[in-house]
């Protein structure tokens, strides 16, 4: 017998050679009938996996991120399936699941496939799916893998199956489809009720420009049909709100081609909300002991290879800048932190000094792949709010749980009230992407977790997630779509203490190595702001909206009025500006709608008489007439409750 711990942390005892779908099936019937996948040991398995020996197995519905990303991979190879079926000369790559949907990447020779061609494919797909075909994993040889592929001209497949160890190559088989695959299905392809395919596009093999560009399909699939309308539905409310086209309606930022993709470049009003949220985060970091610093846009060679960037993103950065006369190497700056350890490391420091909180609005630069530039949420230059918190060891706890604090607050002052919290771990299977000793990689785990449960936080464990040189807790924001995004993050870091010497003395007079932690609560505040212009359609809070108001004027006779009424704002710091154009009043309160100005004041005969102003509202519509002191005070009060600094 063997014993299995579920995931309520219960044991049920079962015969050796047992699958996980009996046991699911033991449990309840509910659950065998919605079970999509399974999880021994931290290892996903199939559903029709022989379990020969204790452990701990976890069952995933649809509800769960792994159930559906067990869902959406066994649809990338039915898509797969189908490509091959109606266009039988193409050369498979790899299909894996993404966060909403798959894709899968085919070599199609001479032929294209356009968003017209969508239509046949999804028939031909639900063809497949509603067979009820089993996904059925087998060990084969590499001898037997190179012969596969060798027979079906696939140089791509061999290229993967060069850098396998033989004994450890599985293939996916379901009806007459056999694909190269590490596994990771539902139990049947009848499962898939619903499909539908959302972007065609070009993709490099690898993700290397120099390799043959390939053609990319995405798609995403359900269990049920109602599950796809209601996707569609969020689609079109998310084209809606795509930050793009608010970005433009408002006139808050711009790209050029003379300038280079992936650089925006920040109109007036997009310039002032940027700053504003800097000026907010200047403001909070100033109360609990920050320090600001500034660090140049380029650093030498040495300092990204002292770090590791240039070891491990190197090939991924803008290429090196030649000086000349010397030669000297500069690269474009990739991170603030070697510029930051640098700065502690200017000065002496005793244990009485720290921690140093060292805080940059610092613009760093990477190169993004053309194809996924996208918007501001992908771009080659960004602003990142970096903070470097310098400590000792017993000081950590409590500086990283006052991170936390300051995370919190931000995400409180735009409503970003649903978040979840991540703990990224490494993977130690794959100890060659990390630098730093285990007995580092120990104690900053170690700290994190610690952290995390003194602030009572919920949070999931995801090893593989980490940053190159130290563990992180992320804050995976969700969205008024539902849309997850990763905003916040908080590092701590043994490694790169060691690699610039960073020291302070102690009180003994020997020196020790600081604990450094990174952070940053918006992240990339292009990032930032793309997301906050989505989740709120464009209508800012109050108190970090560039104009919160527009006087209206009926006809140039009352601009002399709408000038005083101006500069009460003013003069109470309430931003505002007065559309004056030849227009009719009905225009510009339709133009001030799209442009999302929270408050229209009109102005006409009557107001002008009677010394008021008649107040509209971007959602509430009209609210009357109101003294110009009145609504000052009213508007005043609302800017206020609509945000706190008491960090």
């Amino acid at each position: 017998m063997i014993e299995i711990i579920l995931k309520d942390g219960s044991t049920k005892q079962y015969e050796k050679g047992i699958s996980a779908f009996n046991i699911a099936k033991d449990i309840s019937e509910g659950l065998a009938r919605n079970v999509l996948s399974a999880n021994f040991n931290g290892s996903i398995i199939e559903l029709s996996t022989k379990i020969s020996k204790s452990g701990r197995l976890y069952f995933y519905t649809w509800n769960d991120e792994e159930g559906k990303s067990a869902f959406w991979h066994s649809s990338a190879h039915v898509l797969a399936q189908t490509i091959l079926s109606l266009y039988p000369k193409a050369k498979l790559t790899i299909g894996p699941s993404i966060e909403s949907g798959f894709y899968y990447d085919f070599d199609l020779g001479d032929k294209n496939i356009s968003e017209n061609d969508f239509p046949r494919i999804e028939k031909k797909f639900m063809f497949f799916a509603s067979q009820k075909s089993d996904f059925k994993m087998k060990i084969i040889s590499k001898l037997e893998a190179t012969k596969y592929y060798k027979k079906e001209k696939n140089p791509y497949k061999l290229e993967l199956i060069e850098n396998l160890n033989d004994g450890k190559i599985t293939f996916c088989d379901h009806s007459d489809f056999s694909d190269l695959c590490k596994g990771g299905h539902i139990p049947h392809t009848g499962l898939i009720k619903a499909v539908k395919l959302t972007n065609v596009a070009g993709a490099y093999w690898k993700g290397d420009e120099n390799n043959k560009q390939l053609t990319r399909i995405y798609g995403i699939s359900f269990p049920k049909q109602k599950l796809l309308k209601e996707h569609i539905s969020l689609i079109e409310e998310a084209n809606k709100r795509d930050h793009r086209k608010i970005g433009k309606e408002l006139n808050l930022f711009t790209f050029s081609t003379k300038v280079g993709l992936g650089l925006p470049l920040w109109l007036p009003k997009g310039a002032d909300l940027k700053n504003r949220l800097e000026n907010f985060l200047k403001r909070a970091q100033d109360k609990v002991g920050y320090e600001l610093v500034e660090s140049p846009h380029i650093g030498k060679k040495e300092l990204y290879e002292t770090s590791g960037h240039y070891e491990k993103y190197g090939l991924d950065s803008f290429q090196p800048i030649e000086t000349p006369g010397k030669k000297e190497t500069f690269l474009l700056k990739p991170m603030n932190c070697p510029h930051h350890c640098e700065i502690y490391n200017s000065q002496s420091w005793s244990y009485k000094d720290l921690p140093k909180r060292y805080a940059e609005f610092g613009t760093v630069y990477r190169y993004e792949q053309s194809g996924e530039l996208h918007g501001l949420t992908r771009v080659r230059g960004f602003t990142q709010d970096d903070a470097h918190i310098f400590c000792t060891p017993e000081q950590l706890k409590e500086e990283f749980v006052k991170v936390i604090d300051l995370v919190a607050f931000v995400f409180k002052a735009v409503s970003f009230n649903d978040f979840i919290v991540q703990v990224s771990l490494r993977d130690p299977k794959t100890p060659d992407k990390y630098i730093g000793s285990e007995r580092n990689w120990n104690l900053a785990e170690k700290a994190i977790l610690k952290a995390a449960d003194l602030k009572n936080l919920d949070y999931k464990i995801e090893y593989g997630e980490a940053a190159f040189y130290g563990p992180k807790l992320d804050f995976m924001v969700k969205d008024a779509l539902g849309r997850k995004w990763q905003l916040g993050t908080i590092q701590v870091d043994y490694n790169l203490p060691e690699r610039f010497d960073l020291k302070y003395k102690t009180k003994d007079n020997t020196f020790l190595r600081p604990v450094m932690i990174h952070r940053a609560p918006f992240g990339s505040l292009e990032r930032f702001i793309a997301i906050l212009l989505e989740h709120t359609s464009g209508k800012l809070p109050l108190w970090l909206v560039p104009n919160q108001l527009i006087i209206l004027t009926l006809s140039e006779k009352y601009e002399k009025y709408a000038e005083k009424v101006l500069n009460e704002m003013k003069i109470n710091e309430i931003r505002a500006l007065i559309d004056n154009r030849n227009e009719t009043i009905g225009k510009k309160i339709r133009d001030a709608q799209l442009k999302k100005y929270p408050y229209m004041l009109i102005i006409g005969e009557k107001e002008m008489k009677d010394d008021v102003v008649s107040v509209r509202h971007i959602s509430d519509g009209d609210l009357g007439s109101l003294t110009i002191e009145t609504f000052i005070q009213k508007l005043s009060i609302e800017i206020k409750n609509s945000y706190s600094f008491e960090v």
